[in-house]
């Protein structure tokens, strides 16, 4: 082992700032914080602790454990005030000492403690939001593992590796379950189990540095051993009356900071170290100089009933201290990121869903309400901090230069919030006034989805139909070609510039089809712009033919093919799209059909589909990808990010999706392109259909512009659950742009302005004739 005795005679300013800068170099700027309510389901214990209060004998005439109607009270009470983890806190095993405590446990079904605590995790997490993380003590393979199926993590408190306290005289003489190698075999136990793990020390109960020092090392063992740690709390003794600790000295600060110093220093670099906030007021700051990096749980309900006599800070004081250190407050789940990233490992697959469901992209928890396709109105983050992170402010200078960032420097402006997020959006604007000036840029067209039936079981999509499936979110339709053309006749007579068209992979479908519905619009409107068929289309249609990719796309071109949407992209990284859409085309074969458009003068669009189980790295190769390809080529028109719709989709039913972005994810990706891709692709759209009004508004704002399409029918994030309707016409665009005091001009697909004539009738439209959807049939067209 290696020799760890210079931490007693170091300095402590010395000790405490290498802590904090082996604390930062693990976890940058972001302090963390659950939000969480506590559920003390018992407080009767077998174990006599000389410091404790929460532990009690039984009463007559008072339950010795809340009733699910209490429990369940308490975490709808949480639930309702915005937590997210539900701490059930109780004694070790009380029936093995008090037989009030085994009658009342049969009376309520159960032969055991951890068996009621159980059925109490089943309810929280079937009745509430919320993620229960058990404290019970000392527990067995079985019982651990019974609670890995109802809980996101579990903890207990080392407190000690000292024989010497369990001894007459010693604070744990008399009880049982603080003989530490029985605290040591429930952590091994954990870790073979693969349980997300809290543990920590307590100090000032009379044990040595040195002891100190050998309990974090068997935590740093085990956890070497099996990596489940995943945070320890450095827990400063407090005296309490009636105990027999009660006139006993406490810790002072020096001895707090430097064992939380020690700690960070002889943990491994992935486990966080905590300090309780309400166990030392005043002094936060210098817990932060001192290397930790989470404050643990903070209640806006209930309080610490361990310490009962020490009040929670308010959230936004506890925002402000931190800040106060450079620091920002992040919240996070009970589960920390880095092991919700491998649910398939950490976590029973009914819990994985639950924390997929309540996590960011980085595995935090979500900040906000807001989710694409809902009219929940979105709410810009607060911003406490002042100085902007150097490192970020390094890269956000390479990408307003034109240079080409690395996929950690993507990934480092993703992972932006407070005032570095506010520095990410205000540089990503400078660059689109510089590039775009004050104008914003839209277009009138309709969208005509002629299929939606398709043999592409894609995870994510809402949208498409077995020719079978007619009770799946809507009935299966093949359109008529009469049905396309009066389609686009109609968004012409509307002023529309453009008809955009997609639909489902029909099994009838070939090349001669996409070929027959261009020249079928052609003949009936010379001046509309076809901008249609995504790369897996032109794959597919080609594949029909026997034809290159070249070929193909020459004969749709030929046709009357304007442009190609850059969609079927979702995430041009084949890891996820292994996962979400294994079957359809991979990066290379998506690359190879926008490649061959561009040589042939047919410009493409580019996309992203992002908010559903891929992380920030994702980002980051993805548009490398975009960006790399319109070095060589520069067919790109536009980048449009289309943030996921989780409503209807199915693999967020399935629990493989969280949410959608979060507000600050969907804003960043805009900007972020803006950064990463300048100056090869100049205009980045925002989807006004799956950000709502108010949110393209605040992409607007954020590197964006361009609103895109009026639609006039759109249907595949309806189809998602987006509540944000089918079109918004010229008027309301206008509106929309002049309230951000920019110029709105209409464009045409390839961003020329349109024609006073397009615009007046763009004005002036009819209302849409009821569509038809032509029911499915053999074959469409020749």
């Amino acid at each position: 082992m290696t020799d760890l005795t210079w931490l007693e005679t170091a300095p402590l300013a010395d000790l405490m700032a290498r802590a904090a800068a082996a604390r930062d170099a693990a976890f940058g700027r972001n302090v963390s914080y659950s939000r969480k309510v506590f559920i003390p389901l018992t407080k009767l214990c077998r174990d006599v602790c000389h410091y404790c209060t929460f532990a009690q004998r039984p009463k007559r005439g008072h339950a010795a454990y809340l009733t699910a109607d209490e429990v369940l009270a308490i975490a709808k009470a949480g639930e309702a005030a915005g937590c997210t983890e539900a701490l059930f806190t109780l004694g070790d095993k009380p029936e093995l000492r008090y037989r009030a405590a085994g009658d009342e446990l049969a009376s309520l079904g159960h032969q055991t403690t951890i068996s009621y605590l159980r059925a109490m995790c089943a309810l929280v997490l079937k009745e509430t939001s919320l993620l229960p993380h058990v404290n019970p003590g000392v527990m067995s393979a079985e019982e651990i593992a019974g609670l890995r199926e109802v809980s996101a993590s579990q903890g207990i408190m080392l407190e000690s590796t000292s024989e010497r306290l369990c001894q007459p005289g010693g604070v744990h003489y008399g009880s049982p379950d603080k003989v530490p190698a029985v605290r040591l075999e429930t952590l091994r136990l954990a870790g073979e189990l693969a349980v997300p793990f809290t543990t920590g020390i307590l100090i000032g109960i009379g044990e040595s540095r040195a002891e100190r020092v050998d309990a974090l090392v068997a935590i740093r063992d085990l956890h070497a051993r099996y990596g489940h740690i995943q945070e320890v709390i450095v827990q400063n003794f407090r005296a309490k009356p009636d105990t027999k600790l009660a006139n006993a000295d406490e810790p002072d600060l020096a001895d707090l900071l430097w064992t939380i110093a020690a700690a960070r220093l002889i943990l491994p670099a992935d486990v966080h170290v905590q300090a309780p906030p309400n166990l030392s007021p005043g002094v936060y700051q210098q817990l932060i100089g001192a290397g930790i990096d989470d404050w643990g749980g903070v209640s806006p309900v209930t309080p610490d009933h361990v310490n009962p006599e020490a009040p929670w800070p308010h959230l936004e004081a506890l925002g402000l201290r931190t800040a106060e250190m450079d620091k920002i407050l992040v919240p996070r789940l009970p589960v920390y990121p880095a092991w919700a990233a491998d649910t398939g490992r950490w976590l029973h697959p009914k819990v994985a869903t639950r924390v997929m469901q309540m996590a960011d992209a980085e595995g935090w928890a979500r900040d906000d309400e807001w989710a694409p396709g809902l009219t929940f109105a979105p709410r810009p983050g607060v911003v406490m901090l002042s100085k902007v992170d150097p490192e970020l402010e390094r890269i956000v200078e390479r990408a307003s230069g034109g240079e080409r960032l690395r996929e950690a420097e993507i990934v480092r402006l993703f992972g932006a919030r407070d005032v570095d997020y506010e520095r990410v959006i205000t540089v990503a604007d400078e660059l689109r006034k510089a590039v775009s000036g004050d104008t914003v840029r839209y277009v009138v067209n309709r969208n005509i989805n002629y299929t939606n039936i398709c043999y592409y079981r894609c995870k994510f999509c809402a949208f498409s139909k077995g020719k079978t499936h007619e009770a799946l979110r809507g009935t299966p339709y093949d359109l008529e070609m009469s049905e396309i053309v009066r389609r686009s006749q109609e968004a012409w007579d509307r002023g529309a510039t453009e008809v955009c068209l997609q639909g489902g992979i029909h099994p009838d479908y070939t090349g001669e089809t996409y070929i027959a519905i261009c020249k079928a619009i052609k003949a009936a409107i010379p001046g509309m712009h076809i901008h249609a068929f995504s790369p897996l289309e032109v794959t597919q249609g080609a594949a029909t033919l026997g034809l290159s990719l070249t070929d193909f796309l020459a004969r749709l071109k030929d046709a009357g093919l304007g442009t190609l949407p850059g969609t079927a992209a979702e995430i041009l990284d084949n890891e996820i799209r292994a996962i979400i859409c294994p079957d359809k085309i991979n990066t290379q074969q998506w690359v190879d059909v926008a490649r061959a458009a561009h040589a042939l003068g047919l410009r493409t669009t580019s996309t992203i589909m992002y908010g559903h189980l891929e992380k920030p790295l994702n980002w980051a190769r993805h548009l490398l990808v975009l960006r790399d390809l319109q070095a060589e080529t520069g067919g790109f028109t536009e980048f449009v990010p289309l943030p996921f719709v989780h409503m209807e989709a199915p693999m967020y039913l399935r629990g493989m999706a969280r949410k959608g972005p979060t507000l600050r994810e969907a804003i960043l990706m805009h900007a972020v392109a803006r950064l990463a891709l300048h100056p090869l692709i100049t205009n980045i759209q925002t989807s006004w259909v799956k950000m709502g009004p108010e949110g393209a508004a605040m992409c607007l704002n954020a590197g964006a512009n361009d609103m895109g399409g009026t639609l006039m029918n759109e249907s595949i994030s309806r189809a998602a659950g987006t509540q944000h309707g089918q079109e918004f016409p010229p008027e309301a665009m206008e509106q929309l742009i002049g309230s951000l005091v920019r110029n709105p001009l209409q464009r045409d697909t390839l961003y020329r302005p349109v024609g006073n004539e397009r615009r007046v009738v763009s004005f002036s439209a009819a209302e849409l004739a009821p569509i038809v959807q032509t029911p499915p049939r053999k074959v469409m067209a020749e």
